[in-house]
């Protein structure tokens, strides 16, 4: 073994527990050569030593858009983001709230569009399809009323391109609103290009539910099925999330409460659930936690105190706060989720978007809500791979305008298996593979890096392929090859059942992947 690897395995020497029994496991997981994240404790079986799962947290960038026209407002959100094509969509709620209550509005409800070229400069077209106060020059794509048939709120607006291979091309373009109240229930909207909207079928699809936030659905493609989640209570009054299945979105299956795992009951008030677009086998949310902490010197010591209590009010009933007081009291951050079957979640119980350093415009309810969803989009540093941009609301509920922030993370990195310099180490559970290499999106520091081992389903090191026979890797990468000394190529262990061993240093692994070529990665136009 030659001396550099040597010296570097050697720091692991004592210093990483004793291997403990394997835990049982049923039939080999079959990977294939899809990319799998470490989001979930789906592929691990044992950590050891400083291994731990670690969540990031996304960086903030430049805001995108302020919210500004004349029919939008502080009020605006829930914004549905994609990428199609050569273009980047957004869809939004366009709203001007009043200082002191949720409901009033100084204008009728609207779903407004913008778009982009490169996921990070947008615009807002005129569209000339609605008029307002008496001009077609605006980039409204949906009002709130009975033109399509029936009285939609479109300012609660959930658009996607649908990719049932089936769906007519005059229904390519979906999106899901609520009814206008008393009403109430979600309805179907479809279109040929996102522009003109007609009603989808009959009319209501679902009623059983609280409805009043961002209400989605999207094809799933491992399913081949619709899924929808939506807002619902719990028996104790906690705001939840609810899930079903649909071949049409119409007949839908028993509608199932999320549960998370090790995640305490709280308050969730959106969902942000779709699949993550590189493992489409994994959806990822971002829901929104809802906390009131009440009245106290901490609270009113927050930006902007004065607002706060014009928006919280003054009245008591029967000494009980009135319930605008919430108002003002209410905070409001993003989380992380990931499940397999989408209805069963690790919930990150850590914020993963924090409202961050104290500021105007900052710490208000409403504020943090991520759009639905991630997309992939160039670098800002040259030669670096294409990164994950996500978009969160902030001033929300401040003057005339909230505004859209861009938040960035390298591709896969939600969360890692990480250990700091003393050493750890995971096994995965039995699995299988597809393809001749093995591919890890990884990042270390100078002195550290991962070496990999890969075992039999009984934890045996197969010859050739044992930690002293890996060349540790060490970087910062996306997608870079394992190489053990004498055995590059990993096909003749294609299809049989393995376990992988890494062992870390002062590095976080990201996702896997199996392959005989490095992992497409999608075109972004170079800023």
């Amino acid at each position: 073994m030659p001396r550099k690897y040597r010296s570097w395995l050697m720091l692991f020497a004592g210093l990483i527990s004793a291997p403990t029994a394997f835990s049982q496991t049923k039939a080999p997981i079959d990977i294939g050569s899809r990319i799998e994240l470490f989001i979930d404790n789906f592929l691990v079986d044992r950590y050891s030593g400083s291994a731990a799962q670690k969540i990031h947290h996304p960086v903030p960038r430049e805001r995108v858009i302020l919210h500004d026209a004349p029919w939008e407002g502080s009020g605006s959100g829930y914004h549905s983001v994609f990428k199609d094509g050569n273009k980047y969509r957004m869809y939004y709620k366009a709203w001007q709230h009043a200082a002191s209550t949720d409901t009033s509005s100084s204008h009728p409800l609207y779903c407004a569009y913008a778009e982009s070229t490169d996921g990070i400069t947008w615009h807002k077209p005129d569209l000339g399809l609605h008029a307002f106060k008496g001009s077609k020059k605006n980039n409204i794509v949906l009002i709130s009323g009975p033109e399509l048939g029936v009285k939609i709120d479109a300012g609660h607006p959930a658009v996607f391109k649908d990719e049932n291979p089936a769906v007519s091309p005059e229904e390519r373009y979906k999106a899901i609103v609520t009814l206008e109240n008393p009403e109430y229930g979600l309805v179907v909207l479809k279109s040929p290009d996102g522009f003109k909207w007609s009603l989808l079928g009959k009319g209501v699809t679902m009623r059983k539910g609280h409805f009043d936030s961002q209400n989605l659905a999207f094809w799933d493609k491992e399913l081949k099925a619709y899924r929808v989640y939506w807002r619902q209570y719990s028996k104790n009054g906690t705001r939840g999330i609810r899930t079903a299945t649909s071949p049409d979105l119409f007949t839908w299956s028993e509608p199932q409460d999320l549960v998370y795992e090790d995640s305490p009951e709280m308050h969730l008030y959106t969902n942000q659930v779709k699949p993550y677009h590189r493992a489409p086998h994994i959806l990822i949310g971002f829901p929104l936690r809802y906390v009131d902490r009440g009245w106290s010197e901490t609270m009113r010591k927050l930006p902007e105190p004065e607002e706060r209590e014009k928006r919280a009010g003054k009245t008591t009933k029967g000494g009980i706060a009135d319930l605008t007081s919430r108002y003002g009291t209410v905070l409001t951050e993003s989380l992380l989720m990931a499940s397999r079957d989408g209805v069963h979640f690790k919930r990150w119980n850590e914020a993963f978007l924090r409202p961050g350093i104290e500021r105007n415009g900052s710490w208000t309810y409403g504020d943090n809500c991520m759009a639905w969803h991630v997309v992939e989009t160039g670098s800002g540093l040259p030669g670096a791979p294409n990164e994950l941009s996500l978009y969160a609301v902030e001033n929300y509920w401040k003057g005339k305008a909230s505004a859209l922030r861009r938040y960035t993370m390298r591709l896969d990195g939600f969360v890692s298996v990480s250990a700091d310099y003393k050493g750890g180490e995971i096994v995965t559970k039995p699995l299988k593979f597809a393809g001749d290499q093995l591919w890890l999106n990884f990042s270390s520091s100078a002195a550290g890096g991962i070496a990999t081992e890969i075992q039999d389903e009984n934890g045996a090191p197969i010859p050739g392929f044992a930690l002293i026979d890996c060349e540790p890797l060490f970087g910062d990468s996306v997608d870079k090859k394992v190489l053990w000394k004498k055995a590059a190529d990993l096909s003749k262990l294609a299809g049989k059942t393995v376990r992988l061993r890494f062992v870390l240093n002062d590095a976080d692994l990201f996702a896997l992947r199996f392959g005989n070529t490095p992992a497409p990665v999608m075109t972004a136009p170079t800023r």
